[in-house]
């Protein structure tokens, strides 16, 4: 027992190589047991972990095997995505898990491409993503995910998600012309939106990301109040400008009792294209002050380089495109520290769903 509990107290105090919290903190050590030399360790993780899962395993075998006599470690890895709490008074919706809401407060950030790319890497870790393109004057989602045409409808009320890349997408985008300018006022925007998402056949997803419009103006506000989301991302970049409006999208997300993830720092660093210097051209460090001045992490810092811009506008996003890359590695890693975060939010009891178990065989 001296030795399980020894065993017990590493693991509590190892860190997840993705998400960064430990495994302490994601309450994610079910069971531990030692027997002759021989320890078996049962986690159980919140979020999906499929591209992550053998650092993890040789972490913990790691671990287990620098303790005196324990010679053989033998690691059960699961994965179960929960719904978590939302704002009070709402209800989740049909067929989705969690609403991720991706905010900036302002425009010229990147947010949309940091918000593909992000569900592009929850989708490589074994999620089951959707994006809802909130942006209803300058839907961008279509062209950065490739996909043309118009959505079918199987019952006559309700569209079923476009697909490509492997998630599932929906966007006012796919219902007019891609010249088709929108002159309409915040309630029409505002009930547009509610349609798209409530009137979309999502297919049980563990994530929906929502790429909002930017700003913090009534159309923002109001989405936020009626639309059930578990937790909320601020996309800024160093400069100035761009965090005095992040820091009002966060205190958006405060009025209205959404937890904010954390902050994600895009355009962190340029790197050239032709001979790699990479230079802070918008300033330092402050994504990661604005995450220290408000107790959050700082998810990610993201940088500013040409094939990033190369590969949204061809319809194949950075992580999709180079799943290898430095950069892919980036978006990863920001969005297994959000859901990471998450998974430790409250959950949501109003609602259950099948006990579907990933596990290693």
């Amino acid at each position: 027992m001296q030795m399980e509990a020894q065993l017990r107290a590493r693991l509590d105090e190892l860190l997840e190589p993705g998400c960064g919290l430990s495994l302490g903190e994601l309450g994610a050590v079910k069971a531990v047991a030692v027997n002759g030399g021989r320890a078996a360790v049962d986690l159980r993780l919140g979020f999906p972990l499929e591209r992550g899962r053998a650092a993890l395993r040789e972490a913990v075998e790691q671990a287990g095997l620098s303790i005196d006599g324990i010679d053989a470690v033998v690691v059960d890895i699961a994965s179960r995505v929960q719904p978590h709490r939302v704002q009070k008074g709402l209800d989740p919706l049909p067929g989705i898990k969690n609403v991720i809401a991706i905010a900036s407060g302002k425009g010229g950030v990147g947010k949309s491409t940091t918000a593909v790319n992000l569900a592009l890497a929850l989708s490589a870790e074994g999620g089951r993503v959707g994006v809802l393109d909130a942006d209803i004057y300058g839907p961008s989602v279509p062209r950065m995910l490739g996909i043309s045409g118009k959505p079918e409808s199987r019952d006559g009320h309700h569209l079923e998600p476009m697909r490509n890349l492997g998630l599932q997408a929906m966007s006012i985008g796919f219902l007019v012309g891609e010249d088709t300018p929108m002159i309409w006022r915040g309630p029409m925007v505002t009930q547009a939106l509610q349609q798209l998402l409530s009137e979309t056949q999502w297919d049980d997803l563990d994530y929906l990301i929502i790429d909002l419009p930017p700003g913090t103006g009534d159309i923002q506000l109001t989405l936020c109040q009626r639309i059930p989301v578990s937790g909320a991302i601020i996309v800024t970049t160093p400069q100035d400008i761009a965090l005095l409006d992040a820091r009002r999208a966060l205190q958006m997300f405060k009025k209205v009792d959404v937890p904010v993830l954390g902050v994600v720092e895009n355009m962190s660093m340029h790197i050239c294209s032709n001979c790699g210097h990479a230079e802070p051209i918008f300033g330092s460090g402050g994504g990661e002050n604005m995450a220290s001045e408000f107790g959050l992490p700082l998810l990610g810092q993201l940088p500013l380089a040409m094939s990033i811009r190369e590969q949204a506008d061809s319809g194949k996003p950075t992580v999709a495109a180079d799943p290898d890359s430095g950069i892919s590695e980036a978006y990863r890693s920001s969005a297994l520290a959000a859901v990471g975060r998450l998974s430790v939010e409250s959950r949501n009891k109003r609602i259950s769903f099948p006990n579907i178990v990933v596990q290693d065989t």
